[in-house]
């Protein structure tokens, strides 16, 4: 069986990034676009310098680009005929296409580009059309063309497709739990200190910068499929920091629409859990003919930009809504087991969760229980750089462990970039990407005693840089303690786990149901759900249009409440709140809010 643990176990790429005289180095990779192409699937993130490639979805190999423009934001991917199809966003200059019938050993041809464009989307309909479609901006919307496919030029003139409509559609509001993040007060008092700190600003470049502070949030990303004779383009908002990046979906009859909001939005959203964020991804037909959502999820701690890939089982119902599984979305999954079933529960719970945690050392406000507290924005942090520092949790009785996720972090990284690095893109801010091969070493053990260590996996000399990676025994192991020595690190930094999490059965009964929920309207956006607190370890809330339809999920740890406002307005609304432990899951009744 092949297993994935959100974010995939890929090499995320080193970012040295300047702006406004201030450098900052972190890991990126997001707006991940994913296909299958001869025999084989693909993924282009943005800022890798590079794709991936594996057979299973579960194991990708990593591959540079050359002669590409690999500094471009957002780059598509698409298959038309025996060619697959790139192009990448460049607002302001022409942008071309390409295309290669031989990603891994060929070179790729350029399609001059006639017209700017930013998050680009290629489009081959059944009867060989080919549309285009792209928009990044807090001011306009989504746009489509027709293309001629012997030049790639338009056919067309850009018609507008989808703008946000905050009103109704309370996901597509700004800010951490879709709270503005500032008053307009404080909008403006940040834009007179940057004018007084920076007098040669232009007005684009304030533009920009109001951009990124503002509470207008962005409609971006834009993917099409086609499914049932019907189209459905979908696309990312609020903003990419946020734990409620999502991707939306419209559907129509017609490639360039009308198009009307699908029942279920957002499809992809995660707004909990250990990783948050499922914005602009792509969605892709496997081999087999099941459906998967690629999408981009956020750190944000370092930089904005600070993201990774997740990737789940979607799908449409029989009544064409497009959905995404989420509930237990940064759990071990199962690739073939989710293609057959994409509702299936995991089949091992969390065990480590709010476990006592020691280190080998650690600096004031990065203890040793940040490892097991479910938060990818907070770590333990070793008080070295020296090989040999290490971390334990002890899960308080020996478990049965199928499963073990090590997830390293960066601390506010202070290391120059290396010599003779080449910087790109446009004032105020600009980028390098290390090319270079870094390694992530580490020796994980695991002790039923707390004296006595065996090995479960050493990678103590691996040829590797893999920040989230997954460990799986699938016949298990019987172990109390789990201990990560660290070996070797990127730029000899000190060691930063974020997450040292253990999947397995636990013992005992499952938890028993949610009592006491309640449900309130705050607004015609927002919901407040509340319940007892009772023997569980956690929750997860669920929510849809329709008693069968709970497509939404947020998962919650350490409290009894939870505020969603990514409601529709006027949409009918049901809920249920599911209980967990280290068993299994326990499912709740479902309450009617809206009917």
């Amino acid at each position: 069986m092949k297993y994935i643990c959100n974010p995939i176990n890929m090499e995320y790429k080193y970012q040295f990034i300047e702006a406004h005289g201030k450098l900052t180095v972190n890991r990126e990779a997001a707006d991940p676009s994913m296909i299958y192409f001869n025999g084989k699937y693909f993924m282009f993130p943005s800022m890798t310098a590079g794709y991936l490639v594996s057979d299973d979805l579960a194991e990708w190999s990593f591959h540079p680009l050359k002669d590409l423009p690999i500094y471009d934001y957002a780059p598509d991917v698409r298959v038309i005929g025996e060619y697959l199809y790139f192009s990448a966003s460049k607002a302001n200059k022409n942008c071309s296409y390409y295309r290669t019938k031989d990603p891994i050993s060929g070179s790729f041809e350029e399609i001059e580009g006639t017209f700017p464009f930013w998050d680009p989307n290629l489009f081959v309909d059944d009867d060989g059309r080919i549309y285009f479609y792209w928009g990044c901006s807090n001011d306009k919307p989504i746009y489509g063309v027709e293309l001629n496919p012997e030049n790639m030029k338009p056919l067309t003139e850009p018609v507008e497709l989808i703008f946000t409509n905050l009103s109704v559609n309370g996901f597509e509001r700004n800010g951490e739990n879709h709270i503005p993040p500032r008053t307009s007060e404080e909008i403006e008092a940040i834009i007179h200190q940057y004018k007084t700190n920076n007098p040669n600003l232009t007005n684009e470049m304030l533009k920009m910068v109001r951009d990124a502070i503002g509470n207008e949030p962005f409609i971006e990303g834009a993917w099409m499929d086609k499914h049932g004779g019907k189209y459905y383009l979908q696309y990312a908002v609020p903003g990419t920091q946020y734990n409620v990046y999502s991707d939306g979906v419209y559907v129509s009859d017609n490639p360039l629409g009308p198009f009307t909001r699908a029942k279920n939005n957002p499809y992809s959203y995660k707004p909990g859990g250990f990783i948050p964020g499922a914005g602009h991804g792509s969605t892709m037909e496997d081999r087999h003919g099941n459906y998967w959502h690629a999408s981009t999820i956020r750190i944000s701690v370092n930089h904005n930009f600070e993201r990774r890939i997740g990737l789940w089982p979607a799908g449409f119902d029989q009544d064409g809504e497009l959905f995404c599984n989420q509930r237990y979305g940064d759990w071990p999954l199962k690739i073939e087991q989710a293609a057959m079933n994409p509702w299936r529960n995991p089949d091992w719970m969390l065990l480590s969760y709010g476990k006592p945690a020691i280190s080998s050392s650690y600096i004031e406000g990065k203890e040793a229980f940040k490892v097991t507290d479910e938060n990818v924005q907070t770590w333990w942090r070793a008080a070295s750089g020296g090989s040999g520092e290490w971390i334990e949790v002890d899960l308080l009785h020996p478990c049965d462990i199928f499963a073990i996720q090590v997830n390293f972090a960066d601390d506010a990284l202070s290391v120059p970039p290396p010599e003779g690095a080449e910087f790109h893109g446009d004032a105020p801010t600009y980028r390098y990407i290390d090319h270079r091969q870094h390694f992530t070493r580490w020796l994980l053990e695991g002790s039923v005693d707390g004296k006595k260590y065996f090995v479960i996996e050493d990678k103590s000399n691996v040829d590797t840089d893999l920040s989230h990676d997954l460990i799986v025994r699938e016949n298990g192991i019987k172990a109390r303690y789990i201990r990560c020595m660290v070996k070797e690190l990127p730029y000899n930094q000190a060691a930063c786990v974020s997450g040292l999490r253990v999947f397995g059965i636990g013992k005992g009964e499952l938890p028993e149901k949610a009592t006491g929920v309640q449900t309130k309207l705050v607004s015609d956006l927002d919901l407040v759900v509340t319940w007892d607190q009772g023997d569980a370890v956690s929750y997860n809330v669920l929510w849809g249009f329709a008693p069968d339809k709970l497509y939404h999920s947020y998962m919650v740890f350490g409290r009894n409440e939870v505020s969603i406002g990514a409601l529709i307005k006027n949409e009918p609304l049901y809920v249920r709140v599911d209980t967990f432990n280290e068993k299994g899951i326990t499912e709740g009744d479902v309450f009617a809010v809206i009917e």
